[in-house]
């Protein structure tokens, strides 16, 4: 948790190093500054780009980059950088809000 590194990265540094690496663009570097920032936007609105936050049993917050086609991006702490879908049934129950910092 907390990492930045190739070697460790936790979800919200994986999101805040996409975004200012690939987006040119700064971002929080907590999962709490982050969900606090941006336009929030619903689910059924979502673009590629905009974060997604979920809350998840026995841990605080995940977020990760929402890729289209319900597809998202994230760092797990059992897989590491993956992708996984929003039709899953377990980031169906864990999904909470997301947050759009691009465009309009």
């Amino acid at each position: 948790m907390g990492g930045t590194s190739m070697s460790g990265i936790d979800c919200s540094g994986f999101v805040q190093l996409l975004y200012r690496k690939y987006l040119n663009r700064q971002i929080p570097r907590s999962t709490t500054l982050q969900v606090k920032s941006g336009r929030p936007v619903g689910k059924n609105q979502l673009r590629s780009g905009d974060l997604v936050f979920f809350k998840i049993p026995d841990k605080k917050q995940h977020v990760g980059i929402y890729l289209g086609q319900a597809d998202f991006a994230h760092a797990s702490t059992s897989k590491g950088v993956t992708i996984s879908s929003l039709g899953n049934p377990y980031w169906q129950n864990a999904y909470w809000t997301a947050r759009r910092y691009l465009g309009k």
